[in-house]
């Protein structure tokens, strides 16, 4: 373990983290709020905003996929996105959305004018609420070229944040 260069929970706590916060939108399964944990950790963000019906730690469930990163992660629970997403940009924050809609721009052509980010990820089933889309800034699609357009959100959380990250540290 040594050699893989992991920080401790204090070094993590201590660290100099990337401006970029998760805000999860009513999302039901604790399986992918622990995987969503986990991302952030991986890639030392600021912190997960957890909204609506979305699970907050401590949870059995919520740990089996975090593997101990809700210990690490700065998180905060909001009862609206819409509230979340509206103090984030009060802060300076550039909100964008995942999600397919109109005029949403690939993930692929993303220009980042600010370097503090809020990445919107939505329900399962009915994606980001509408009234949240309509306060972001803009929504970033992830191409997909295949017969199923929607992926998993851990999936996409990663996709998102490694491109997202990648484009910060240019």
């Amino acid at each position: 373990m040594d050699e893989l260069n992991r920080k401790s929970a204090e070094e993590f706590k201590k660290a100099s983290k990337l401006p970029v916060v998760i805000i999860l939108d009513n999302v039901r399964s604790m399986n992918n709020v622990g995987s969503v944990f986990r991302t952030a950790d991986a890639f030392l963000l600021e912190a997960i905003y957890l909204c609506g019906v979305t699970a907050k730690p401590p949870h059995r469930d919520i740990q089996k996929t975090a593997l101990g990163a809700t210990e690490t992660v700065n998180w905060k629970y909001f009862e609206t996105t819409l509230e979340a997403v509206i103090a984030m940009k009060n802060e300076g924050y550039k909100a964008y959305a995942v999600e397919q809609a109109d005029k949403s721009i690939m993930l692929d052509k993303l220009t980042l004018n600010s370097d503090k980010i809020a990445l919107v990820f939505g329900n399962e089933v009915t994606g980001v609420e509408q009234t949240v889309i309509d306060v972001c800034d803009a929504c970033i699609e992830i191409p997909q070229f295949g017969t199923k357009h929607s992926l998993n959100i851990s999936v996409s959380a990663g996709i998102v944040v490694w491109e997202v990250v990648n484009k910060l540290r240019k």
